[in-house]
């Protein structure tokens, strides 16, 4: 939503939907906040425990039936597999999207990989679209006044015009743009302990080919799966820069990394979006 600096600081129930490549800070900042005040919405938590959350387990399963002793336990209904997931612990969520690459060493094959990259766009929009209702929830439900979706890092590659004007209509957008220190850091992280990513299909074919001509590879199969995260981590986090200054532009607002990094509680961070605003 579009506002002036005073309409947002008198609002009795203020509702921000946080906006940023993962490892920015977003629920770094959302736990800063105090939690009598602020209902904290993760959107990865809301899709690994509601729209994922068979197929997550189906592929956490599909791999114990491996383990012989697991799979005759799992056969007679003598244990039951289920997600621990928490706002803090969002592995199982990224373990189903997996990597692309050698299925010896853990790759996922490219029908496989586009398959769950569809299932998880699908349950992001979703997710972001239960962001109205959940706001009544904190309010009608819980008592809260204020509300925090902090929405995934992928949110930008969604390309789907509704759920931004819902968000728009419900929620001030704010985006943490990274500095370049930080953007290192990330890039170093993607080399050291590579995460499986979300992208967008054009973006995704494009880079498999280019990645498969540089290293002189026949085919997908042949990809060792951290070496193409690694490698196209930096031009992924390219690719999205623009994608979240302009939603930033056409529906909210902007605020840099090291002011984030200053914030110590809710006045700090109200004080911070004014200030955006005002710009």
């Amino acid at each position: 939503m579009k506002t002036t600096a005073q309409e947002f600081r008198l609002s009795e129930h203020k509702s921000i939907t946080l906006l940023g490549m993962s490892g920015v800070g977003k629920t770094t900042l959302a736990n800063k906040l105090d939690n009598q005040q602020w209902f904290h919405y993760s959107g990865d938590y809301r899709i690994g425990t509601k729209y994922l959350e068979e197929p997550i387990l189906d592929n956490i399963k599909a791999k114990a039936m491996h383990v012989d002793f697991l799979a005759d336990l799992l056969r007679s209904d003598s244990i039951y597999i289920c997600n621990n997931i928490t706002v803090n612990n969002l592995e199982p969520v990224s373990t189903f999207l997996g990597k692309l690459g050698n299925p010896k060493l853990d790759g996922l094959e490219i029908k496989e990989f586009i398959k769950r990259q569809r299932l998880h766009r699908q349950a992001e929009i979703y997710a972001m679209l239960d962001v109205p209702e959940f706001m009544k929830k904190a309010q009608d439900i819980y008592g809260y006044p204020n509300f925090l979706n902090d929405a995934g890092g992928s949110l930008c590659e969604l390309d789907d015009e509704e759920v931004f004007q819902v968000l728009s209509d419900h929620t001030l957008i704010l985006y943490i743009r990274a500095n370049h220190v930080h953007e290192e850091l990330l890039c170093e992280r993607a080399v050291t302990a590579p995460k499986p990513l979300y992208f967008q299909e054009q973006f995704l074919n494009d880079h498999i080919e280019l990645f498969l001509r540089q290293n002189n590879l026949n085919a997908i199969e042949e990809i060792v799966p951290d070496d193409f995260n690694s490698w196209v981590f930096p031009k992924l986090l390219e690719h999205r820069k623009p994608l979240y200054e302009s939603l930033a532009q056409r529906y909210g607002y902007s605020v840099d990394l090291e002011d984030i990094q200053n914030v110590r509680d809710q006045k700090d961070f109200i004080d911070l979006i004014c200030q955006s605003i005002d710009k």
